[in-house]
């Protein structure tokens, strides 16, 4: 007999206390929690850009998965605006750098999942994944309980991305965010 679920009490804690549930019609999972008016380091933004954001996955393959998406809710890259798309890919690009030298992975995988039959968990705000990746990096938790071990807790993976992020002169403890 194989163990089917693994309990993991703190997805139920962000969903109904930092997120929130979303409210149809409030807008985008994503743009609610923006709008929450909670503190990054409760809702796990690691960046606050102009037109776009990095926030840490909730659901990660591994430490340091993170998504970099625009602030408003845009289902397909044709919605974007040229300052989105153009800020979208920078953050992209910053985003991989700050992965890089936080947890030096030997690979990474940078994609978007455009659409719920493409796999999109939130269809109505494209994302884009960033996850670090290693040789070997699955082991027979995946292949044998479908079930990934994270060697570190979200808070100091946020933590370590907020204080590498590229600019950043002031710990994000400092800063009280």
């Amino acid at each position: 007999m194989t163990l089917d679920a693994l309990w993991s009490g703190w997805r139920a804690t962000y969903i109904t206390e930092v997120a929130g549930r979303p409210v149809p019609g409030e807008g985008s999972l994503f743009e609610q929690i923006l709008a929450s008016g909670r503190p990054d380091r409760e809702t796990y933004v690691v960046h606050r850009g102009p037109t776009c954001f990095v926030i840490l996955n909730l659901y990660p393959y591994t430490s340091g998965h993170v998504l970099v998406l625009p602030r408003r809710a845009v289902a397909t890259l044709d919605g974007l605006t040229a300052e989105e798309s153009t800020e979208l890919w920078e953050t992209v690009r910053r985003t991989v750098a700050t992965v890089e030298a936080v947890y030096r992975p030997e690979g990474m995988n940078v994609g978007v999942n455009l659409g719920r039959a493409a796999g999109a968990g939130v269809p109505d705000h494209l994302h884009v994944h960033v996850v670090p990746r290693w040789h070997g990096d699955t082991n027979f938790m995946t292949s044998v309980a479908e079930a990934r071990v994270l060697p570190e807790p979200i808070d100091e993976t946020w933590r370590k991305l907020v204080d590498a992020w590229p600019g950043t002169d002031v710990p994000a403890t400092a800063e009280g965010r």
